[in-house]
Order: C-alpha cells, then structure tokens, then sequence
C-alpha cells in the first residue's frame, strides 16, 4: 500500500508483526560536521579538496561540493537541534571522484598531506571502489574514491 500524506511519499509494507511505515528517501542532501576551528576546516576543504566555502543564514558556515553541502558547527557553539554527542573527528566519510586517486594521493603528499592508506579497492553504495585514505584537522577520516563499476549493491567498506 501506498500514498502520499503532506507531501511525504510513503509506502506501509507489512512483516510479521503487521504494517510499518516506510518513507521513500532519494539522496543526502547535506550532513553536519562539528568542528573544532571552522576557518582551519574550510581551509583544508577548500585547498585540498576543492570544495566551496558558503556562508549563509546568521553567521552559519558550510562546504559545497556537487550538489551536497556539509554544515560546519562549532564545537561548543552548535546550532540547535544537534546531535547527541557532537564530537570534532567523530566522522569516518567517503568521497567519490572522477579523478585517479592515485593523481590525488600524490598531489596531496606534494602539498604535506598524508595519505595514510591506499589506494587500496574498497566496496561503496554502488559497487567497486578504488580508495585513498587521509585526515582532516580534526582527525575525520576521509575516503576519496573511483568508482570502479556499478556492480551489485553492498553494505559499503
């Protein structure tokens, strides 16, 4: 069964306990990284990964890339609702990239930024990845990837 209600698509499906409500999402529109010194974030972001710095809003800062963004929040002055726990280098994020990542890994080991692993094959959302690992200032783990095919759906690395 299906329908829409206030603009929400929404399918009811039924297991063994009866119906429960399943919401059809699409795609991450943005996620939030809590961060110890915004400047220094958008910095490495910009510089390294050639991301767009945005601010918007009443003094609220944030990183583009594509059609996604990651909201920066400052540790100790986060924005309301947040997360129960915000923690600067509590995230563990993986990129996709049309280019090599091995071209990546050595600019970026040209610019003093450890590559701490790979590139090494992984398994994404969409199928096979080839990966580089790295940090940014405040110790996120960042996965830059290649697709390699849009094989068989997986759980992701």
């Amino acid at each position: 069964m299906a329908g829409v209600f206030s603009g929400i698509t929404f399918r009811l499906r039924r297991d063994r306990n009866g119906y429960y409500l399943h919401i059809m999402l699409t795609e991450l529109d943005h996620l939030v990284l809590t961060v110890a010194d915004i400047d220094a974030t958008c910095a490495f972001y910009v510089t390294h990964l050639g991301m767009t710095r945005i601010n918007f809003g009443a003094g609220r800062v944030a990183l583009a890339f594509g059609n996604q963004k990651i909201n920066l929040h400052q540790a100790g002055r986060e924005f309301e609702p947040k997360a129960a726990r915000p923690t600067p280098g509590s995230a563990d994020l993986c990129f996709r990239t049309p280019e090599p990542v091995e071209r990546i890994a050595a600019a970026l080991t040209a610019k003093g930024v450890p590559v701490i692993e790979g590139p090494v094959d992984r398994t994404g959302a969409r199928g096979r990845l080839r990966s580089i690992y790295l940090r940014d200032p405040d110790g996120n783990l960042l996965e830059l990837a290649n697709e390699v095919d849009h094989g068989a759906t997986s759980a992701g690395a």
